[in-house]
């Protein structure tokens, strides 16, 4: 029954994920096909790090689920949200130091990256 409803809760989270990087895509495209690569390129950039820690949290926080695994569904969470957290400083970090980005566009795609799950959670059911 636990593998079920981790199944399930990692399932809903990886939708979000999937939707986050639709609109993180969507937003780079656009970006690319009016003010050219390096905005593009810029925009995929922090989509990618609004998506990437939030798909290895999924990963971690929905790998244990179930009333009798209650602290090993604790321990999954807080290690998956420090985890997201890290990496997201390592790519901040690596972004700014290794690219010449355009600031505009890098951070209207990861504003809209992270915004994405809490406007699209909204609208989702549970089976």
């Amino acid at each position: 029954m636990s593998n079920i409803l981790a199944r399930r809760g990692r399932w809903s989270a990886y939708k979000l994920v999937l939707i986050q990087a639709a609109v993180a895509g969507g937003t780079s495209v656009f970006f690319f096909a009016l003010w050219g690569e390096q905005y593009g390129l810029s925009a995929l950039a922090g989509g990618a790090i609004a998506v990437l820690p939030n798909f290895v949290f999924a990963t971690f926080a929905f790998s244990h689920m179930g009333a009798s695994s209650t602290a090993k569904v604790m321990q999954t969470f807080y290690w998956g949200e420090a985890i997201k957290f890290l990496l997201t400083i390592v790519f901040f970090s690596l972004t700014f130091s290794l690219f010449k980005i355009g600031f505009l566009p890098f951070f209207i795609s990861y504003a809209l990256g992270v915004t994405v799950p809490w406007k699209v959670s909204l609208y989702f059911k549970q089976n």
